[in-house]
């Protein structure tokens, strides 16, 4: 997918991640959790501009945006529109299971990559892929090969905009991080 195709609003290209294949260094699944953040949105990390941390969410489209959360776990985002960014948040494990097993110290599947600290341990994101562009190597991301049934509700882990309906997930699966609140 070329970054062009990340160019606009963070929750059309949330939504429509869902079900495209990620692999980084030929690891990974298919994408069936996103969150989307925006520059007017309180819970960006873009919401009051431009900083060290979050500069490549002011970078071009289509690059990872790879931070640190709470110290302990690396999370993995894709810049769309300028000051924003698509959350990585779960991955049905498909390719190198034995690999993420090994990184997780987990051979559960639904384990591996439910929850964004979860996808870059098992897929062995770091900082030092911040600001990489996503259609290129180590980066393999394709298109969905079939229909699929995108859901959404309130974004989790944060407290601030926390109700925007900016969270998706393909209906049914296992491997989200959580289930969708019943509304």
């Amino acid at each position: 997918m070329p970054p062009s195709w990340f160019a606009r609003p963070a929750a059309t290209a949330a939504a429509d991640l869902i079900g495209c294949r990620l692999l980084v260094d030929g690891v990974g699944g298919i994408i069936v959790e996103a969150e989307a953040y925006d520059q007017s949105d309180p819970a960006s990390h873009s919401f009051s501009g431009p900083t060290r941390r979050n500069a490549s969410m002011f970078g071009p489209a289509g690059h990872a945006y790879v931070y640190r959360s709470y110290g302990l776990h690396w999370c993995m985002n894709i810049v769309c529109e300028v000051g924003s960014a698509v959350l990585v948040r779960a991955l049905a494990p498909t390719v190198g299971l034995d690999q993420m097993a090994a990184r997780r110290r987990t051979t559960a599947p639904r384990l591996l990559c439910s929850g964004p600290g979860r996808v870059c341990q098992a897929l062995a994101i770091t900082g030092a892929h911040d600001g990489w562009p996503i259609d290129r190597a180590p980066f393999h991301l394709s298109g969905r090969e079939g229909p699929v049934m995108v859901v959404s509700g309130p974004r989790i882990g944060i407290t601030r905009g926390a109700q925007t309906p900016w969270r998706f997930l393909l209906a049914g699966s296992r491997f989200a991080s959580r289930p969708l609140s019943p509304s």
